[in-house]
């Protein structure tokens, strides 16, 4: 394949405007999608040769427009509803709760709900508690979601087009400090499977697990540790909901070790889930304690000090490591 280097909004846009020529059914709907071509300017263009039936602004109301997305998707179409930020998922809980992931269930099967909720996800610009979580784990814990994480411009592309075209609701996160930075994208069509991890470095001391920002910060903690002879496995889930526990268990297995760094807060988080999975099916592999660098379960603070003393950074995930490779 002959590859390119983009934006990661850039590769949201291309999936976006191949997905709608491909499927007509395929539309966008959210705030300031015209005009703004969304608030990052991951949709600009799409107005322009899509037009007003197929690009959707809507009032500011959550939960008017994510409930006239999953409608739409029960009647047929492929709705692509922007939440503007994760953290506004409240204001249409009962559509993303109780609506969107339960149809195709209590329906028994007969109905689909081809809905793709794009969100934004976690801090590090300052834009304070109610603009800056990482609460993917929330929906992870409601049945009948798939839940996406991409870390790179190839990964934003490929798994965006499989989410307009599965027949479940989808979210599809996209961490607001990764829409600006560069990656390699084929120019021909592909599409990536949910639940299939990728290891963005091989390493055989230390697996550690991390999602979308967390993925950069511990590949840099990994050139520290290497100047140390710690080489580390980077595990990239993806999805996590399909999660890929084979390729997580297989790489503890070969290393013994596991750190696991998340974004979301440290109770109850996605982290807590995948070092059970480790603990019930990898046990005897291990050869220390499982550690995990997340935030702390506390609103994130507006001040750039307090910000970044919560969040997880190459200095943690350094330190967490070192502590499970020299435990003896």
């Amino acid at each position: 394949m002959s590859t390119r280097e983009i934006l990661f909004l850039e590769a949201i846009r291309e999936a976006l405007r191949e997905e709608m020529r491909r499927d007509e059914s395929v539309f966008l709907m959210g705030e300031d999608l015209r005009i703004w071509g969304s608030p990052m300017g991951q949709l600009q263009g799409l107005w322009e040769e899509f037009g007003d039936r197929r690009v959707l602004d809507t009032p500011i109301s959550e939960t008017g427009f994510v409930g006239a997305g999953a409608g739409a998707a029960v009647l047929g179409s492929r709705p692509v509803v922007e939440l503007m930020f994760i953290d506004f998922f409240g204001i249409a809980g009962d559509q993303i709760y109780n609506q969107a992931p339960k149809l195709r269930y209590m329906f028994g099967g007969r109905m689909k709900v081809p809905l793709v909720i794009r969100t934004v996800i976690g801090a590090g610009n300052s834009a304070a508690a109610h603009h800056s979580a990482s609460v993917y784990s929330i929906i992870a814990h409601m049945p009948g979601w798939k839940c996406v994480i991409p870390s790179t411009p190839y990964d934003a592309k490929g798994l965006l087009k499989t989410a307009v075209r599965d027949d479940d609701p989808v979210m599809y996160c996209e961490h607001k400090m990764l829409v600006n930075t560069k990656g390699e994208v084929p120019e021909e069509e592909y599409t990536i499977p949910f639940g299939e991890a990728s290891i963005k470095r091989e390493g055989a001391d230390v697996t550690v697990v991390a999602l979308g920002w967390m993925v950069h910060k511990t590949l840099k903690a990994a050139e520290e540790l290497s100047k140390e002879g710690i080489e580390i496995e980077v595990v990239d889930p993806r999805t996590i909901v399909p999660l890929d526990r084979e390729t997580i268990i297989n790489s503890v297995k070969k290393t013994g070790r596991l750190v696991i760094v998340d974004e979301d807060h440290e109770r109850c988080g996605i982290g807590s889930e995948i070092s059970a999975i480790v603990s019930e099916e990898a046990f005897r592999s291990l050869s220390a304690p499982i550690k995990r660098v997340t935030t702390p379960t506390v609103p994130i603070p507006f001040s750039p000090v307090l910000e970044n003393a919560v969040i997880p950074n190459e200095e943690r995930i350094v330190k967490a490591v070192r502590e499970v490779a020299s435990f003896a």
